[in-house]
């Protein structure tokens, strides 16, 4: 009888599909062989509408040894025997609906991808969008997500280390939960998602399987909200003291010399980890469900196989080394239960005790077809190109706009979230939340540091998606350089609305060009990513929003710089820059704009040759000492990023340099491409004189001292009462 509708909705496979399938098999498949399918050849596992378009993506170097779609994440050599293992994952649908959990198994998960290289797990990060405070929804969801962050990554002891948060209406009913999780792997060390060779055990160890998660990747994942629609049941549960032993007994067993591979069980549960495993092989597998540990009675093998239950991995082990396994985890009170066989026929057979109940090729199951929908450039654009940002007011009340843009929650400390975060854990992060662009990680044992962050930004991507993918690379790698390190890799995590609809299949398309333009342009490779679609609520997409996590590497860690001004009497430079001039166009898709003018405009261009000379040119001088201090503009442009230098270091600055055209547009617009440094005075010719011959303009913009912030006849203000409005404006949009 054929497949209902109702069916193929719940897995939100189309009947075309389903007929794919049927002439694949040369036969109907039974309700387990479709739940199979229906897993693996969803949006969120099978990659279905952006496949084709990650081709684009530079993916190899020298130092990367292992690169984006070859495992569970990235790997970087960073010399010294280490190699950096890392990659960015999207939790927003789970945590629409369950933010505390959606947002905690976010975490737990993006950690076991981390763990099944073989890699200790030494940093957390994360990027999120709401919608605004001012809805009790929104608030709910804040909150719960933050909780849940914290929640669970302070108890399985990883720090927390960096971040960034965005608010905007377009992420009202669809929040942006986005996890990166970085390790560090010994030389030989690597593990690899393997099942090659026939005869191997396949064990699953960690907690018991249940019936959360179910549909998580096929019916949440891979569909946009429908407000009649129930989806708690579709939401993972995690247990972070679970996970942490879990951690220290799977490295134990991958330096035991007892296993081929090891996955672990995320997205489509079981089937995700077994059938991946064996198609990476070549092999087939033979599962029999009912050795699958339960924590609840009369599961069927269709749910045994689509759970998603946390804290699980599966164990390729060789032949006759399954005791030695038991025992390792015994001795951290887990079980590890033998539930099949590696087998080398290609095939994929699912048992419940001696009864069959699933057999397919495991390359039919795995290789889900991809699609090319025709692209649309949207309607609104020429719009919001056309149009022009409001005259700035005659009486130049730039302090007070300032003070308000401060408080924005796009701009204000998020203190009072990353307080909640242990970033000290582990205790080698020597530049933590909020002291500079990117967070910075010593690496013991080495003199080196790791420098990490994550950024995007939607209103770009949104106003431009080609020039806003670009800039979303080029920030976060900037981020990384200002903290002195050299980019080595990046990770992204790419949310989009439904791919089927023209507009956002060409915000999509041409996002990923951009961004692979900007990764050519920096010769930066991409290493490990995900792409989270249908983020869409009552029919309106979210902004287009690619997340770009970025790793650099410092030779020498206390080489780090920070944003804070460093000294008195310390000479600012703006790099990027060759005088302070503001125009229409710095304003495109500016804080300034959507916060104060409730106007999202603009079109949004960037330079790729010029922020690579940039970045070049900032990375050399932090690696030669020349620099005190350095912080990218970006959010709120200029002025705001001149009044995180000097609240950070407690000093003041005054700006010597005049001022041309829109004052609105010099302080507050954010074209990209510019750098705020301190240096000694002695060094500051020498600063100007390495610009110069790099072909990055500069500015001298002032010097440090005092008590205020002064941009003559436009800003004078103490750096208390800035403070004020930074440090506390988002918990005031929180509680108002």
């Amino acid at each position: 009888m054929p497949v209902s509708q109702e069916t193929l909705d719940q897995i939100a496979l189309t009947r075309a599909e389903y007929d794919m399938i049927v002439e694949k098999l040369e036969r109907e498949p039974n309700t387990v062989e479709l739940g199979l399918f229906g897993a693996l050849w969803s949006e969120h596992c099978g990659y279905k509408h952006s496949r084709p378009l990650l081709r684009s993506f530079p993916t190899t170097g020298a130092s990367v040894q292992v690169a984006a779609g070859q495992e569970n994440a990235g790997v970087v050599d960073i010399g010294d025997g280490l190699s950096v293992v890392f990659k960015i994952e999207s939790h927003n649908h789970p945590s629409a609906v369950e933010p505390y959990q959606g947002a905690a198994t976010g975490v737990g998960g993006i950690i076991r991808d981390i763990l099944a290289m073989g890699a200790r797990p030494i940093a957390l990060l994360n990027s999120l969008r709401f919608g605004p405070l001012s809805e009790p929804r929104n608030k709910f969801l804040f909150q719960g997500v933050v909780s849940g962050i914290s929640g669970y990554g302070n108890c399985v002891g990883i720090p927390d280390v960096g971040g960034e948060i965005q608010f905007a209406p377009a992420y009202s009913g669809n929040p942006l939960v986005n996890a990166m999780c970085v390790g560090l792997l010994p030389q030989g060390a690597l593990v690899r998602s393997r099942a090659s060779t026939p005869g191997n055990t396949l064990m699953l160890v960690g907690s018991g399987t249940g019936r959360d998660g179910i549909h998580g990747a096929s019916g949440l994942a891979s569909r946009s909200f429908e407000e009649e629609r129930e989806m708690r049941p579709t939401v993972q549960v995690g247990d972070p003291f679970l996970e942490k032993v879990l951690i220290e007994a799977c490295l134990e067993a991958a330096r035991s010399g007892h296993l081929e591979g090891m996955q672990d069980l995320g997205a489509a549960g079981l089937t995700s980890a077994a059938m991946e495993s064996a198609q990476r092989s070549g092999s087939g597998v033979r599962i029999d469900v009912s050795r699958v540990p339960r924590r609840e009675p009369g599961m069927s093998p269709y749910e045994v196989m689509l759970s998603e239950s946390q804290e699980r991995m599966l164990l390729i082990v060789k032949q006759g080394h399954e005791e030695e396994i038991r025992e390792l985890f015994e001795k951290w009170d887990l079980r590890a239960v033998a539930i099949g066989t590696v087998t080398g026929d290609g095939v994929g057979r699912i048992l419940d005790g001696d009864e069959p109940v699933a057999e397919v090729r495991i390359d039919t199951l795995v290789e889900a077809p991809t699609y090319r929908p025709p692209a649309q450039r949207p309607s609104y654009l020429a719009r919001l190109h056309a149009a022009v940002p409001p005259t700035p007011p005659p009486d130049r009340i730039g302090g007070s706009l300032l003070k308000r843009l401060l408080a924005s929650p796009n701009i204000a400390s998020k203190r009072m979230v990353y307080r909640q975060y242990d970033h000290e854990v582990q205790t080698n992060t020597v530049v933590k939340p909020g002291q500079g662009d990117a967070a910075v990680l010593r690496l013991r044992g080495t003199k080196k540091g790791l420098a990490v962050a994550v950024d995007g930004n939607g209103r770009h991507v949104h106003l431009e998606p080609y020039a806003g993918g670009a800039m979303a690379v080029a920030e976060a790698c900037r981020n990384v350089v200002c903290a002195g390190a050299t980019p080595v890799a990046v990770t992204d995590c790419l949310n989009f609305g439904n791919p089927r609809k023209p507009e956002v299949y060409y915000q999509l398309q041409q996002a990923i060009e951009g961004m692979a333009a900007m990764c050519r342009a920096l010769g930066i490779p991409v290493v490990s990513g995900n792409v989270s679609l249908y983020n869409e609520s009552q029919g309106k997409a979210i902004y287009p929003t690619p997340i770009v996590g970025a790793v650099g590497v410092l030779q020498q860690a206390e080489q780090r710089l920070t944003a804070g001004f460093a000294a008195e009497g310390d000479v600012v430079l703006l790099l990027g820059a060759a005088a302070l001039r503001g125009e229409d166009a710095d304003l495109s898709g500016s804080e300034f704009l959507a916060h104060l003018h409730n106007q999202v405009i603009g079109r949004p261009s960037i330079d790729m040759e010029a922020e690579a000379r940039l970045q070049r040119l900032v990375t050399g001088l932090a690696q030669d000492g020349l620099l005190r201090s350095a912080h990218d503009c970006s959010d709120g442009g200029l002025a705001v990023a001149i009044v995180e230098c000097s609240m950070l270091g407690n000093v003041g600055f005054t700006a010597e340099a005049s001022l041309s055209g829109r004052w609105d547009a010099a302080l507050f617009g954010e074209r990209p491409s510019r750098v705020v440094v301190s240096a000694s005075p002695e060094r500051a010719a020498e600063v100007l004189r390495r610009a110069h011959d790099a072909g990055v303009p500069a500015l001298r913009l002032g010097v440090t001292g005092g008590a205020n912030v002064r941009f003559p006849g436009l800003i004078d203000e103490p750096i208390a009462s800035l403070v004020d409005a930074y440090d506390n404006g988002l918990e005031r949009a929180l509680n108002a």
